[in-house]
């Protein structure tokens, strides 16, 4: 080993470039998730951008209906 992991601070360039070829999962993992915060300033702008608008909100309560209740008929028991 020639000590370049122990090197981060000093020269983040030269670390990274070694991790790239020797630590490949480390690096894409570490590249992939500095990028996931990015991505909720870069995306919705995007979406829009492409014509996919937000779904309508889900409404939480059932509509009233006004006037009198319609009963239902032909489902009552046989006499």
């Amino acid at each position: 080993m020639s000590g370049i992991p122990q090197r981060f601070w000093g020269q983040p360039i030269t670390y990274l470039r070694w991790c790239m070829h020797e630590k490949p999962a480390i690096f894409w993992s570490c590249v992939i998730g500095a990028v996931g915060p990015a991505s909720f300033l870069v995306i919705p702008p995007l979406r829009r951008w492409a014509g996919d608008e937000d779904p309508p909100k889900i409404p939480l309560s059932y509509p009233v209906p006004t006037g009198p209740r319609k009963i239902p008929e032909g489902f009552d028991d046989p006499k």
